[in-house]
């Protein structure tokens, strides 16, 4: 489980000034905002939830703080293990997160068996258990056709699986994935979302950021749209979308919008 409590994150920006209504750098200053702004939530075990919001919304910043790769301003992140104990040790956190981000890097002249042996060194797994692991997530994912080729020579589905299939080896409690299937073709998109929901299953936690709304309202249990850094709505894809007066989560995400720029 993991528990957000009153999560803030502030950056520094810098900001032209006009002077004869032109933007000058040199009388530019300096300003301070909040990129997520006092955030609470919790995720329960073997619970998707989905996190949506527009870019600059807040969502990334906010992923990477709840993975521990980031920091907060104020506030704190409590992660607890199955048996509901709370997880302070660095090393045991990290073991117990899976994180997915649009900007992960691979080992391209690597083949992705090889990328993920190595990895399986790294979290000391047992060798026997590291190729029964790899075997597994080839088939898990559908990568058993090119789980063997260079990563450099894949395709951007075929690499994003291999993402997901570095996140996977230690088998964490937890995942967090930030946009999965951006710019996937369907069999990409259609196998993580699939992969998402078998994990649910098995009683693993998931955090979901996703543009795409069709996704979202099928995969997630429950769903909070950030605006601002701030969550502005927070239920079930039915409960939004009933409150919101909507046939379908696209719909009732543009009426949530819509309400909080206006005011």
């Amino acid at each position: 489980m993991i528990v957000a409590n009153n999560l803030c994150k502030q950056f520094e920006r810098t900001v032209l000034e006009e002077e004869n209504g032109k933007k000058r750098k040199k009388k530019s200053k300096k300003e301070k905002f909040y990129a997520v702004d006092h955030v609470s939530f919790q995720v329960e075990q073997g619970e998707i939830l989905g996190i949506l919001g527009p870019n600059g919304a807040g969502k990334t910043t906010l992923l990477r703080m709840l993975g521990s790769l980031m920091l907060p301003t104020s506030g704190s992140v409590e992660i607890e293990d199955k048996e509901g104990n709370r997880i302070t040790d660095a090393v045991l956190l990290k073991r117990s997160i899976g994180y997915l981000s649009g900007n992960t890097k691979l080992y391209h002249r690597l083949s992705t068996r090889e990328m993920l042996y190595m990895l399986g060194e790294i979290y000391e797994i047992d060798k026997e258990e590291i190729v029964r692991r790899v075997e597994e997530i080839g088939k898990v994912l559908d990568m058993e056709s090119f789980l063997d080729n260079r990563i450099e020579k894949l395709s951007t589905g075929q690499t994003q699986r291999a993402s997901i299939a570095r996140c996977l080896i230690h088998e964490p409690d937890i995942y967090i994935f930030d946009e999965p299937t951006l710019g996937l073709d369907i069999l990409s998109a259609d196998a993580i979302v699939n992969f998402m929901k078998a994990q649910k299953e098995r009683g693993k936690t998931v955090l979901y950021s996703t543009h795409y709304l069709e996704e979202a309202q099928f995969l997630c249990d429950r769903i909070i749209m950030i605006y601002q850094g701030r969550i502005v709505r927070e239920g079930s894809p039915a409960q939004i979308m009933e409150e919101c007066q909507a046939d379908n989560l696209r719909d009732a995400f543009h009426k949530v919008m819509k309400e909080v720029e206006t005011v």
